[in-house]
Protein backbone atom coordinates (compact mmCIF):
# COMPACT_ATOMS: atom_id res chain seq x y z
CA UNK A 1 0.00 0.00 0.00
CA UNK A 2 1.55 3.34 -1.01
CA UNK A 3 2.25 5.57 1.95
CA UNK A 4 0.72 8.61 0.25
CA UNK A 5 -2.59 6.75 -0.05
CA UNK A 6 -3.38 7.38 3.61
CA UNK A 7 -4.59 10.73 4.89
CA UNK A 8 -2.36 12.48 7.46
CA UNK A 9 -3.34 12.09 11.11
CA UNK A 10 -5.90 14.61 12.41
CA UNK A 11 -4.81 17.54 14.60
CA UNK A 12 -4.72 16.89 18.33
CA UNK A 13 -7.95 17.59 20.20
CA UNK A 14 -8.65 17.33 23.90
CA UNK A 15 -12.36 16.44 23.95
CA UNK A 16 -13.23 15.21 20.48
CA UNK A 17 -12.05 11.78 19.33
CA UNK A 18 -12.53 9.93 16.06
CA UNK A 19 -16.31 10.05 16.46
CA UNK A 20 -17.30 13.04 18.58
CA UNK A 21 -16.95 13.27 22.35
CA UNK A 22 -17.25 10.04 24.30
CA UNK A 23 -16.77 8.87 27.88
CA UNK A 24 -18.33 7.37 30.99
CA UNK A 25 -21.74 8.83 31.70
CA UNK A 26 -21.99 11.38 34.51
CA UNK A 27 -18.22 11.83 34.56
CA UNK A 28 -16.35 14.55 32.71
CA UNK A 29 -16.45 15.03 29.81
CA UNK A 30 -19.72 13.12 29.52
CA UNK A 31 -21.52 14.99 32.28
CA UNK A 32 -24.29 17.58 32.28
CA UNK A 33 -21.92 20.50 32.88
CA UNK A 34 -19.81 19.68 29.82
CA UNK A 35 -22.91 19.05 27.69
CA UNK A 36 -24.31 22.46 28.73
CA UNK A 37 -21.04 24.15 27.82
CA UNK A 38 -20.86 22.26 24.52
CA UNK A 39 -24.36 23.47 23.66
CA UNK A 40 -23.37 27.04 24.43
CA UNK A 41 -20.12 26.85 22.44
CA UNK A 42 -21.57 25.02 19.43
CA UNK A 43 -24.58 27.35 19.53
CA UNK A 44 -22.31 30.35 19.37
CA UNK A 45 -20.19 28.79 16.60
CA UNK A 46 -23.20 28.06 14.37
CA UNK A 47 -25.19 31.17 15.29
CA UNK A 48 -24.44 33.09 12.11
CA UNK A 49 -26.69 35.53 10.31
CA UNK A 50 -30.03 37.03 11.27
CA UNK A 51 -32.26 34.02 10.55
CA UNK A 52 -33.91 31.98 13.30
CA UNK A 53 -31.33 29.31 14.18
CA UNK A 54 -32.27 25.67 14.70
CA UNK A 55 -30.61 22.50 16.03
CA UNK A 56 -31.91 18.93 15.79
CA UNK A 57 -31.14 16.64 18.74
CA UNK A 58 -31.54 12.87 18.63
CA UNK A 59 -30.33 10.09 20.89
CA UNK A 60 -30.12 6.35 21.38
CA UNK A 61 -31.70 4.46 24.28
CA UNK A 62 -29.11 4.87 27.05
CA UNK A 63 -30.34 5.99 30.47
CA UNK A 64 -27.84 8.87 30.47
CA UNK A 65 -29.51 10.35 27.40
CA UNK A 66 -32.15 11.73 29.79
CA UNK A 67 -29.38 13.75 31.47
CA UNK A 68 -27.43 14.91 28.41
CA UNK A 69 -30.40 15.86 26.22
CA UNK A 70 -31.80 18.58 28.52
CA UNK A 71 -28.30 19.89 29.30
CA UNK A 72 -27.53 20.33 25.61
CA UNK A 73 -30.99 21.80 25.06
CA UNK A 74 -30.41 24.42 27.76
CA UNK A 75 -27.06 25.36 26.25
CA UNK A 76 -28.47 25.81 22.76
CA UNK A 77 -31.52 27.74 23.95
CA UNK A 78 -29.28 30.07 25.95
CA UNK A 79 -27.22 30.65 22.79
CA UNK A 80 -30.38 31.66 20.91
CA UNK A 81 -31.08 28.46 18.98
CA UNK A 82 -34.43 26.71 18.63
CA UNK A 83 -34.17 23.02 19.53
CA UNK A 84 -36.04 20.25 17.69
CA UNK A 85 -36.15 17.04 19.74
CA UNK A 86 -36.72 13.77 17.87
CA UNK A 87 -36.03 11.12 20.52
CA UNK A 88 -34.40 7.75 19.79
CA UNK A 89 -33.45 7.58 16.10
CA UNK A 90 -30.43 6.27 14.16
CA UNK A 91 -27.48 8.59 13.65
CA UNK A 92 -28.08 8.76 9.86
CA UNK A 93 -31.63 9.94 10.56
CA UNK A 94 -30.25 12.91 12.49
CA UNK A 95 -27.96 13.80 9.59
CA UNK A 96 -30.93 13.54 7.19
CA UNK A 97 -33.24 15.64 9.36
CA UNK A 98 -30.59 18.32 9.87
CA UNK A 99 -30.58 18.92 6.12
CA UNK A 100 -34.29 18.47 5.45
CA UNK A 101 -35.29 20.84 8.28
CA UNK A 102 -32.68 23.38 7.13
CA UNK A 103 -31.17 23.29 10.61
CA UNK A 104 -27.84 24.91 11.42
CA UNK A 105 -26.65 21.95 13.44
CA UNK A 106 -27.49 18.32 14.22
CA UNK A 107 -26.61 16.47 17.43
CA UNK A 108 -26.66 12.74 18.11
CA UNK A 109 -26.32 11.57 21.71
CA UNK A 110 -24.83 8.08 21.48
CA UNK A 111 -21.75 6.03 22.25
CA UNK A 112 -22.44 3.77 19.27
CA UNK A 113 -21.34 0.19 20.08
CA UNK A 114 -20.15 0.94 23.64
CA UNK A 115 -21.99 -0.40 26.73
CA UNK A 116 -24.72 1.63 28.43
CA UNK A 117 -22.31 3.09 31.01
CA UNK A 118 -20.75 5.20 28.24
CA UNK A 119 -22.28 7.91 26.13
CA UNK A 120 -21.17 10.31 23.44
CA UNK A 121 -22.10 13.39 21.44
CA UNK A 122 -21.69 13.67 17.66
CA UNK A 123 -22.18 16.93 15.79
CA UNK A 124 -23.35 17.48 12.21
CA UNK A 125 -23.14 20.70 10.24
CA UNK A 126 -26.03 22.18 8.21
CA UNK A 127 -24.98 20.00 5.26
CA UNK A 128 -25.56 16.85 7.33
CA UNK A 129 -21.83 16.09 7.42
CA UNK A 130 -19.80 15.38 10.53
CA UNK A 131 -17.71 18.33 11.58
CA UNK A 132 -14.11 18.56 10.43
CA UNK A 133 -11.18 18.35 12.81
CA UNK A 134 -10.64 22.10 12.49
CA UNK A 135 -14.26 22.86 13.36
CA UNK A 136 -14.08 20.63 16.42
CA UNK A 137 -10.87 22.36 17.50
CA UNK A 138 -12.59 25.76 17.23
CA UNK A 139 -15.53 24.58 19.33
CA UNK A 140 -13.14 23.18 21.92
CA UNK A 141 -11.41 26.56 22.06
CA UNK A 142 -14.75 28.27 22.66
CA UNK A 143 -15.58 25.82 25.44
CA UNK A 144 -12.27 26.56 27.13
CA UNK A 145 -12.85 30.33 27.03
CA UNK A 146 -15.37 32.80 28.39
CA UNK A 147 -18.78 31.93 26.97
CA UNK A 148 -20.53 35.03 28.25
CA UNK A 149 -20.66 36.38 24.70
CA UNK A 150 -22.60 33.28 23.63
CA UNK A 151 -25.49 34.13 25.95
CA UNK A 152 -28.25 36.03 24.17
CA UNK A 153 -30.64 38.61 25.60
CA UNK A 154 -33.85 37.26 27.22
CA UNK A 155 -35.93 38.18 24.17
CA UNK A 156 -33.69 36.14 21.86
CA UNK A 157 -33.76 32.87 23.79
CA UNK A 158 -34.56 29.79 21.71
CA UNK A 159 -37.53 27.45 22.10
CA UNK A 160 -37.76 23.66 22.28
CA UNK A 161 -40.26 21.52 20.38
CA UNK A 162 -40.71 17.87 19.49
CA UNK A 163 -40.98 16.58 15.91
CA UNK A 164 -43.55 13.81 16.14
CA UNK A 165 -43.21 12.52 12.57
CA UNK A 166 -39.40 12.20 12.65
CA UNK A 167 -39.39 8.35 12.58
CA UNK A 168 -41.74 8.30 9.60
CA UNK A 169 -39.52 10.67 7.64
CA UNK A 170 -36.52 8.37 8.07
CA UNK A 171 -38.55 5.22 7.33
CA UNK A 172 -39.66 6.64 3.98
CA UNK A 173 -36.13 7.79 3.11
CA UNK A 174 -34.74 4.33 3.86
CA UNK A 175 -37.41 2.64 1.75
CA UNK A 176 -36.62 4.94 -1.17
CA UNK A 177 -33.06 3.53 -1.22
CA UNK A 178 -34.35 0.05 -2.14
CA UNK A 179 -34.48 -0.76 -5.88
CA UNK A 180 -37.68 0.48 -7.46
CA UNK A 181 -40.22 -2.12 -8.50
CA UNK A 182 -38.82 -4.78 -6.17
CA UNK A 183 -40.00 -6.06 -2.80
CA UNK A 184 -38.69 -8.36 -0.09
CA UNK A 185 -41.66 -10.71 -0.35
CA UNK A 186 -40.63 -14.31 0.16
CA UNK A 187 -37.57 -13.43 2.23
CA UNK A 188 -37.27 -14.09 5.94
CA UNK A 189 -34.97 -11.59 7.64
CA UNK A 190 -33.77 -11.51 11.24
CA UNK A 191 -32.84 -7.99 12.38
CA UNK A 192 -30.95 -7.32 15.61
CA UNK A 193 -31.33 -3.69 16.68
CA UNK A 194 -29.00 -3.96 19.71
CA UNK A 195 -31.75 -2.52 21.95
CA UNK A 196 -30.63 0.75 20.39
CA UNK A 197 -31.75 3.69 18.31
CA UNK A 198 -33.22 1.66 15.42
CA UNK A 199 -35.41 -0.60 17.56
CA UNK A 200 -38.61 0.76 15.99
CA UNK A 201 -37.64 2.01 12.54
CA UNK A 202 -35.51 -0.89 11.24
CA UNK A 203 -38.12 -3.68 11.64
CA UNK A 204 -40.76 -1.32 10.23
CA UNK A 205 -38.76 -0.59 7.06
CA UNK A 206 -38.13 -4.30 6.40
CA UNK A 207 -41.77 -5.23 7.03
CA UNK A 208 -43.14 -2.44 4.84
CA UNK A 209 -40.87 -3.62 2.01
CA UNK A 210 -42.50 -7.05 2.23
CA UNK A 211 -40.13 -9.20 4.29
CA UNK A 212 -41.10 -11.67 6.97
CA UNK A 213 -39.31 -10.01 9.88
CA UNK A 214 -37.97 -11.60 13.04
CA UNK A 215 -36.88 -8.84 15.43
CA UNK A 216 -34.44 -9.10 18.32
CA UNK A 217 -32.80 -6.41 20.43
CA UNK A 218 -35.96 -4.30 20.31
CA UNK A 219 -36.77 -3.97 24.03
CA UNK A 220 -34.50 -1.20 25.35
CA UNK A 221 -34.60 -0.48 29.07
CA UNK A 222 -31.82 2.09 29.32
CA UNK A 223 -29.26 -0.48 30.46
CA UNK A 224 -29.20 -3.25 27.82
CA UNK A 225 -27.98 -1.43 24.70
CA UNK A 226 -25.35 -3.59 22.92
CA UNK A 227 -25.46 -6.11 25.79
CA UNK A 228 -24.91 -9.48 24.11
CA UNK A 229 -26.59 -8.19 20.95
CA UNK A 230 -25.88 -6.01 17.94
CA UNK A 231 -23.02 -5.78 15.47
CA UNK A 232 -20.33 -6.35 18.10
CA UNK A 233 -21.99 -9.53 19.42
CA UNK A 234 -23.60 -11.30 16.45
CA UNK A 235 -23.36 -14.83 17.91
CA UNK A 236 -26.94 -15.04 19.13
CA UNK A 237 -28.17 -13.63 15.80
CA UNK A 238 -26.20 -16.28 13.89
CA UNK A 239 -27.87 -19.01 15.92
CA UNK A 240 -31.33 -17.52 15.45
CA UNK A 241 -30.85 -17.17 11.68
CA UNK A 242 -30.19 -20.90 11.44
CA UNK A 243 -33.01 -21.84 13.81
CA UNK A 244 -35.55 -19.76 11.89
CA UNK A 245 -34.10 -20.74 8.49
CA UNK A 246 -33.81 -17.09 7.60
CA UNK A 247 -32.31 -15.78 4.36
CA UNK A 248 -30.26 -13.08 6.06
CA UNK A 249 -29.42 -11.72 9.48
CA UNK A 250 -28.83 -7.99 10.03
CA UNK A 251 -26.96 -6.78 13.13
CA UNK A 252 -26.96 -3.04 13.78
CA UNK A 253 -25.07 -1.25 16.53
CA UNK A 254 -26.45 1.09 19.18
CA UNK A 255 -26.94 4.07 16.87
CA UNK A 256 -27.43 2.01 13.68
CA UNK A 257 -24.69 3.68 11.66
CA UNK A 258 -22.91 0.35 11.18
CA UNK A 259 -23.94 -3.17 10.25
CA UNK A 260 -22.61 -6.69 10.03
CA UNK A 261 -24.54 -9.44 8.26
CA UNK A 262 -25.09 -13.15 8.86
CA UNK A 263 -25.71 -15.55 5.98
CA UNK A 264 -28.18 -18.45 6.04
CA UNK A 265 -25.50 -20.76 7.51
CA UNK A 266 -24.84 -18.43 10.43
CA UNK A 267 -21.53 -17.12 9.06
CA UNK A 268 -20.77 -13.50 9.98
CA UNK A 269 -19.99 -11.13 7.11
CA UNK A 270 -17.97 -7.97 7.81
CA UNK A 271 -17.90 -4.57 6.17
CA UNK A 272 -15.18 -5.46 3.65
CA UNK A 273 -17.35 -8.13 2.01
CA UNK A 274 -20.34 -5.77 2.05
CA UNK A 275 -18.26 -3.09 0.32
CA UNK A 276 -17.09 -5.60 -2.27
CA UNK A 277 -20.65 -6.74 -3.04
CA UNK A 278 -22.09 -3.24 -3.34
CA UNK A 279 -19.14 -2.18 -5.52
CA UNK A 280 -19.68 -5.18 -7.82
CA UNK A 281 -23.41 -4.52 -8.06
CA UNK A 282 -23.11 -0.77 -8.65
CA UNK A 283 -20.31 -1.24 -11.19
CA UNK A 284 -22.54 -3.58 -13.22
CA UNK A 285 -25.31 -0.96 -13.12
CA UNK A 286 -22.91 1.86 -14.06
CA UNK A 287 -23.71 3.56 -10.74
CA UNK A 288 -20.24 3.46 -9.16
CA UNK A 289 -18.41 6.78 -9.39
CA UNK A 290 -14.80 7.78 -8.90
CA UNK A 291 -13.21 4.57 -10.18
CA UNK A 292 -12.47 3.46 -6.64
CA UNK A 293 -13.85 2.55 -3.23
CA UNK A 294 -12.71 4.42 -0.12
CA UNK A 295 -11.89 2.42 3.02
CA UNK A 296 -9.56 2.67 5.98
CA UNK A 297 -6.17 1.21 6.76
CA UNK A 298 -7.99 -1.64 8.55
CA UNK A 299 -9.59 -3.09 5.42
CA UNK A 300 -8.32 -6.47 4.27
CA UNK A 301 -5.86 -6.72 1.41
CA UNK A 302 -8.25 -9.25 -0.12
CA UNK A 303 -10.70 -6.41 -0.76
CA UNK A 304 -7.97 -4.43 -2.48
CA UNK A 305 -7.15 -7.37 -4.77
CA UNK A 306 -10.83 -8.03 -5.52
CA UNK A 307 -11.40 -4.44 -6.61
CA UNK A 308 -8.23 -4.45 -8.71
CA UNK A 309 -9.57 -7.40 -10.76
CA UNK A 310 -12.43 -5.11 -11.76
CA UNK A 311 -10.27 -2.13 -12.58
CA UNK A 312 -11.12 -0.34 -9.35
CA UNK A 313 -8.79 1.22 -6.80
CA UNK A 314 -8.94 1.13 -3.03
CA UNK A 315 -8.21 4.49 -1.40
CA UNK A 316 -7.30 4.13 2.27
CA UNK A 317 -7.76 6.68 5.04
CA UNK A 318 -7.17 6.94 8.76
CA UNK A 319 -9.63 4.98 10.88
CA UNK A 320 -12.97 6.74 11.28
CA UNK A 321 -15.93 7.00 8.94
CA UNK A 322 -15.54 10.80 9.05
CA UNK A 323 -12.20 10.51 7.25
CA UNK A 324 -13.70 8.07 4.76
CA UNK A 325 -16.43 10.59 3.97
CA UNK A 326 -13.94 13.44 3.55
CA UNK A 327 -11.85 11.40 1.10
CA UNK A 328 -14.95 10.45 -0.86
CA UNK A 329 -15.88 14.09 -1.31
CA UNK A 330 -12.33 14.91 -2.42
CA UNK A 331 -12.23 12.12 -5.02
CA UNK A 332 -15.85 12.00 -6.20
CA UNK A 333 -16.33 8.41 -5.03
CA UNK A 334 -19.84 7.39 -4.01
CA UNK A 335 -19.03 4.23 -2.03
CA UNK A 336 -16.88 3.92 1.05
CA UNK A 337 -16.82 2.34 4.45
CA UNK A 338 -15.04 0.49 7.19
CA UNK A 339 -14.39 -3.15 7.94
CA UNK A 340 -16.35 -2.60 11.17
CA UNK A 341 -19.52 -2.00 9.15
CA UNK A 342 -19.84 1.74 8.54
CA UNK A 343 -21.07 2.13 4.95
CA UNK A 344 -21.20 5.61 3.44
CA UNK A 345 -23.30 6.03 0.29
CA UNK A 346 -23.83 9.73 -0.53
CA UNK A 347 -26.49 8.76 -3.07
CA UNK A 348 -28.67 8.05 -0.02
CA UNK A 349 -27.20 9.98 2.91
CA UNK A 350 -24.27 11.89 4.32
CA UNK A 351 -23.02 9.45 6.95
CA UNK A 352 -22.80 5.73 7.69
CA UNK A 353 -26.15 3.95 7.57
CA UNK A 354 -26.32 0.29 8.57
CA UNK A 355 -29.94 -0.23 7.53
CA UNK A 356 -29.56 1.27 4.06
CA UNK A 357 -26.38 -0.78 3.51
CA UNK A 358 -28.33 -3.92 4.42
CA UNK A 359 -31.07 -2.92 1.97
CA UNK A 360 -28.48 -2.69 -0.81
CA UNK A 361 -27.42 -6.26 -0.07
CA UNK A 362 -31.02 -7.43 0.07
CA UNK A 363 -31.59 -5.82 -3.32
CA UNK A 364 -28.83 -8.02 -4.79
CA UNK A 365 -30.30 -11.12 -3.14
CA UNK A 366 -33.67 -10.36 -4.73
CA UNK A 367 -32.12 -9.66 -8.14
CA UNK A 368 -29.76 -12.64 -8.32
CA UNK A 369 -31.94 -15.16 -6.49
CA UNK A 370 -28.92 -16.75 -4.89
CA UNK A 371 -28.33 -17.46 -1.20
CA UNK A 372 -26.50 -14.92 0.92
CA UNK A 373 -23.61 -17.36 1.48
CA UNK A 374 -22.82 -17.17 -2.24
CA UNK A 375 -23.61 -13.53 -2.87
CA UNK A 376 -21.65 -12.23 0.11
CA UNK A 377 -18.49 -14.26 -0.42
CA UNK A 378 -16.83 -11.94 -2.92
CA UNK A 379 -13.21 -12.67 -2.00
CA UNK A 380 -11.10 -14.82 0.31
CA UNK A 381 -9.71 -12.51 2.99
CA UNK A 382 -6.06 -12.70 3.94
CA UNK A 383 -5.44 -13.88 7.50
CA UNK A 384 -5.69 -10.84 9.73
CA UNK A 385 -5.49 -10.61 13.49
CA UNK A 386 -6.32 -7.71 15.80
CA UNK A 387 -5.48 -7.53 19.50
CA UNK A 388 -6.40 -4.67 21.84
CA UNK A 389 -3.91 -3.76 24.56
CA UNK A 390 -5.25 -1.55 27.35
CA UNK A 391 -2.94 0.83 29.16
CA UNK A 392 -2.92 3.56 31.81
CA UNK A 393 -1.04 6.84 31.71
CA UNK A 394 1.03 7.90 28.70
CA UNK A 395 0.70 5.98 25.45
CA UNK A 396 3.22 3.11 25.17
CA UNK A 397 3.67 4.02 21.49
CA UNK A 398 6.00 6.84 22.53
CA UNK A 399 8.47 4.37 24.06
CA UNK A 400 11.66 3.77 22.06
CA UNK A 401 11.66 0.02 22.79
CA UNK A 402 8.10 -0.28 21.46
CA UNK A 403 9.03 1.73 18.37
CA UNK A 404 12.00 -0.57 17.77
CA UNK A 405 9.83 -3.69 18.14
CA UNK A 406 7.35 -2.35 15.57
CA UNK A 407 10.14 -1.49 13.12
CA UNK A 408 11.64 -4.95 13.54
CA UNK A 409 8.36 -6.72 12.80
CA UNK A 410 7.68 -4.53 9.76
CA UNK A 411 11.12 -5.34 8.39
CA UNK A 412 10.63 -9.07 9.01
CA UNK A 413 7.28 -9.08 7.17
CA UNK A 414 8.59 -7.06 4.25
CA UNK A 415 6.34 -7.42 1.20
CA UNK A 416 4.63 -10.53 2.61
CA UNK A 417 2.19 -8.53 4.71
CA UNK A 418 1.73 -5.45 6.84
CA UNK A 419 1.56 -4.26 10.43
CA UNK A 420 -0.81 -1.58 11.70
CA UNK A 421 -0.46 -0.17 15.20
CA UNK A 422 -2.75 2.64 16.30
CA UNK A 423 -4.21 4.21 19.40
CA UNK A 424 -7.97 4.11 19.82
CA UNK A 425 -9.66 7.47 19.48
CA UNK A 426 -12.28 6.67 22.13
CA UNK A 427 -10.52 4.71 24.91
CA UNK A 428 -7.00 4.04 26.32
CA UNK A 429 -6.31 1.09 24.06
CA UNK A 430 -3.61 0.29 21.51
CA UNK A 431 -4.90 -1.73 18.56
CA UNK A 432 -2.31 -4.17 17.20
CA UNK A 433 -3.05 -5.63 13.77
CA UNK A 434 -1.05 -7.76 11.34
CA UNK A 435 -2.01 -9.22 7.99
CA UNK A 436 -0.26 -11.70 5.68
CA UNK A 437 -0.94 -14.82 3.65
CA UNK A 438 0.62 -17.02 6.35
CA UNK A 439 -1.78 -17.29 9.29
CA UNK A 440 0.87 -18.59 11.71
CA UNK A 441 3.15 -15.69 10.83
CA UNK A 442 0.31 -13.24 11.52
CA UNK A 443 -0.39 -14.77 14.93
CA UNK A 444 3.28 -14.73 15.93
CA UNK A 445 3.75 -11.13 14.79
CA UNK A 446 0.74 -9.84 16.72
CA UNK A 447 1.69 -11.81 19.83
CA UNK A 448 5.21 -10.35 19.91
CA UNK A 449 4.04 -6.79 19.33
CA UNK A 450 1.23 -7.02 21.87
CA UNK A 451 3.63 -8.35 24.49
CA UNK A 452 6.12 -5.52 23.81
CA UNK A 453 3.34 -2.98 24.36
CA UNK A 454 2.03 -4.78 27.45
CA UNK A 455 5.52 -4.85 28.93
CA UNK A 456 5.80 -1.09 28.60
CA UNK A 457 2.28 -0.61 30.00
CA UNK A 458 3.14 -2.81 33.03
CA UNK A 459 6.35 -0.90 33.62
CA UNK A 460 4.50 2.40 33.49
Amino acid sequence: MPKDDVMPPPPARRLFGTDGIRGTANQAPMDAATALRLGQAAGRYFNRGTHRHRVVIGKDTRLSGYMLEPALTAGFIGAGMDVVLVGPLPTPAIALLTRSLRADLGVMISASHNPYEDNGIKLFGPDGLKLTDDQECEIEALMAGDLAAAMVAPGRLGRASRLEDAPGRYIEAAKQSFPRGRTLEGLRVVVDCAHGAAYKVAPTVLWELGAEVVSVGVAPDGFNINKGVGSTAPGALATLVQERRADLGIALDGDADRVVLVDEHGQVVDGDQILALIARSWLAQDRLRGGAVVATVMSNMGLERFLATRGLGLLRTAVGDRYVGERMRETGCNLGGEQSGHMIMPDFGTTGDGLIAALQVLGVLVEERRPASEVLRCFAPLPQRLVNVRYAGASPLHDEAVKAAIASEEKALGSRGRVLIRASGTEPVIRVMAEAEDEALVAETVARLAEAIRAKARAA
